[in-house]
């Protein structure tokens, strides 16, 4: 297959010191073989990152995949990628997608996707690598193998590196750039602990704890939008419920086997939801400003560490709303709040914040 051979980048934002060089070891690792592991905090711009590598690969004629474990950041990525690539050939594939059969350079693809290539990528971004099911399903690290070519290099983004890939990169096996600062400069919004009692108990009962009851009336009231996440479809269920009677505000909510899902995630950018209910499916790639955080229940073992670092890293996201609030409601502080906390922490002193 022959590729269109002007495949300029049109893009002419700043890119931070720490972007700058990510971006640069990217951009020397094309074209040869290799690994690289991009250790990024939430909104560090991991994407802006990939420009230019993505740029001298589509050049030389190569052929690039960017595989994440999530429907919804496939949706985010897309139509970014199609924007800064005009002239490119772009496609998403993730389950339902009408552009599975179309042959692109620039392939953009839920993991689940890459059983259908074998040997085609000579470039493989793999995106939150930590992220379930990849990082727990050898089949699909596997299938991820199968998908590129016998010469490739391979790229690892994400914020939250499992246990062995921060033990390779610290024995330098494998090579890696950190960025442990937001592209504007702002510190990670540290998390605050909140004490909600025996929050299951008060469900079942078809009450609220009363501490969240008043972050809730006061959040509706100040018009900014939250996500609240929750650790499972019932407890979903239960609080949206509660939660309409109590606030007058669009609230809606979200899963992974919602079928309008998509749907819903456009209607919460655009405002016409306020508060966005959701189970861990949207702690991963969906990008809203002015937005703050609420974790219902963030004692439940759901919420791991690498989780909790990702949701907290939903708010705060630009540079006009820097400092939204994360909220960890609980009935007894679990051990990965606390790592979370301690983790944010740390990046925001290694960024000298």
């Amino acid at each position: 297959m022959r590729w269109p051979l002007e495949n300029n980048l049109l893009w002419n934002g700043e890119l931070s010191s720490g972007q700058q060089l990510a971006s640069q070891k990217f951009v020397e690792g094309i074209g040869s073989e290799g690994e690289l592991l991009i250790w990024a905090v939430c909104g560090a711009g991991k994407t802006e990152v990939l420009f230019k590598g993505i740029e001298k690969a589509l050049n030389l004629g190569l052929r690039v995949c960017i595989a994440t474990p999530r429907t919804d950041v496939v949706l985010e990525l897309a139509p970014r990628l199609k924007a800064v690539f005009p002239n490119s050939m772009v496609a998403s594939y993730y389950g339902g997608s009408e552009e599975r059969e179309t042959k692109a350079q620039l392939v953009i693809s839920t993991t689940h996707q890459m059983y259908r290539f074998k040997q085609a990528f000579n470039i493989m971004i793999v995106d939150e690598v930590d992220a379930f099911p990849y990082s727990y399903d050898q089949t699909l690290q596997h299938s991820v193998s199968l998908a590129v070519t016998p010469k490739h290099f391979l790229l690892y983004l994400s914020a939250t590196p499992s246990k062995t890939m921060k033990k390779a990169a610290m024995n330098e096996r494998l090579p890696c750039v950190k960025i442990p600062k937001r592209f504007h400069g702002f510190p990670l919004p540290v998390p605050k602990m909140v004490w909600g009692g025996e929050w299951k108990k008060r469900l079942e009962r078809g009450k609220l704890p009363a501490t969240f009851l008043k972050w809730l009336k006061a959040q509706a009231e100040s018009g900014r939008r939250a996500m609240i996440f929750v650790s499972s479809v019932s407890v979903l269920e239960k609080l949206i419920e509660l939660i309409r009677k109590e606030v007058d505000v669009p609230v809606d909510s979200v899963h992974s086997e919602d079928p309008l899902r998509k749907e819903k995630v456009i209607q919460f950018r655009n405002e016409d939801i306020q508060l966005l209910l959701t189970t861990t499916i949207l702690e991963r790639g969906v990008t809203v400003p002015f937005l703050d955080v609420a974790v219902f229940g963030a004692d439940h073992d759901v919420f791991t560490e690498s989780a909790l670092v990702q949701i907290a890293g939903r708010s705060g996201r630009s540079k006009d709303d820097h400092d939204g609030k994360v909220l960890l409601f609980h009935y007894g502080k679990s051990l990965s709040m606390i790592q979370a906390i301690n983790h944010i922490k740390n990046m925001n002193k290694e960024a000298g914040l």
